[in-house]
């Protein structure tokens, strides 16, 4: 995936070789810090709000977990910021202009005059990821460190699940359960059928957004293979509801790329875009 880097300049002897990833959403925050000499998570932790935030109390929100970890006085060689938000969406490269980006987000998301529009090239794939990333966020982040790097969430799935997980004769659906938000990737023979996001508020909501993107592709519910993964188990409702309506569902559990350590078991569940990220 291409990353875009914010730059104020980073001395080659300031290397420590530990990496900080960040993923931020109105519905929560998670980050991990890893070493990559012992290729392990050193420390990570996660807060999900009560109720979604806005943009500005999201930055409080971060700034507090910051103090609370002491990251805002530490040094990394790498840091990296995961925009999770459902203002997406994916362009054919062919088709891609970086002059039009407002255009290609106008019919389904709402853009402000005010919003500063970024995209991601996905690696091997023609296909653009146009977003809009949360900018007070990333301005504090580069107060703070100077160079880092920022995508968007569906890039890093879409990525990830393509270059690991998505070598399947027949389709594959995978869900990413998050609070309030789910992203379906459904993947044949190593190409992408279909990406998207969906905002939640029930079990039946979530059913529902999962059977229509089967329906759409036509896929059998009595055959295709559903994968959920991220904040979900199978004692839960939303997994119960839907294996009332797909038969071959599972949970999913992705292995942690480059062999990377996961460290103390309260590490062990950090979220599959923020650990791929590093």
């Amino acid at each position: 995936m291409t990353r875009k880097t914010t730059n104020k300049g980073l001395d080659i002897a300031d290397k420590n070789f530990k990496k900080l990833s960040i993923q931020v959403s109105l519905n929560g925050l998670s980050f991990c810090v890893a070493d990559t000499v012992s290729n392990k998570v050193t420390k990570a932790d996660s807060k999900l709000f009560h109720e979604e935030h806005n943009p500005m109390t999201l930055l409080k929100a971060l700034e507090k977990l910051f103090h609370e970890h002491t990251l805002d006085q530490g040094t990394f060689d790498e840091v990296v910021v995961i925009h999770s938000n459902t203002l997406f969406g994916l362009v054919p490269k062919p088709l891609f202009n970086k002059d039009e980006l407002a255009n290609y987000l106008k019919f389904n998301t709402k853009v402000l005059a005010s919003d500063v529009l970024a995209y991601d090239e996905l690696e091997n794939l023609d296909i653009v990821n146009v977003y809009v990333p949360y900018m007070n966020i990333n301005n504090y982040i580069y107060d703070i460190f100077g160079e880092f790097t920022y995508m968007h969430n569906g890039t890093v799935l879409i990525q990830s699940l393509l270059n690991n997980y998505g070598n399947h004769k027949e389709a594959v659906c995978y869900v990413h359960v998050g609070k309030k938000q789910m992203d379906v990737t459904v993947i044949k023979q190593k190409k992408l059928l279909l990406y998207n996001s969906f905002l939640y508020e029930t079990k039946e909501d979530f059913v529902y957004y999962l059977l229509f993107v089967l329906e759409q592709l036509e896929l059998d519910t009595d055959a295709v293979s559903v994968k959920l993964f991220g904040t979900i188990e199978e004692d839960d409702e939303v997994y119960q509801l839907c294996y009332s309506y797909v038969q071959n569902l599972s949970i999913f559990a992705p292995s942690s790329p480059h062999h990377l350590d996961l460290g103390e078991p309260e590490t062990e569940s950090i979220d599959f875009t923020l650990i791929n990220a590093i």
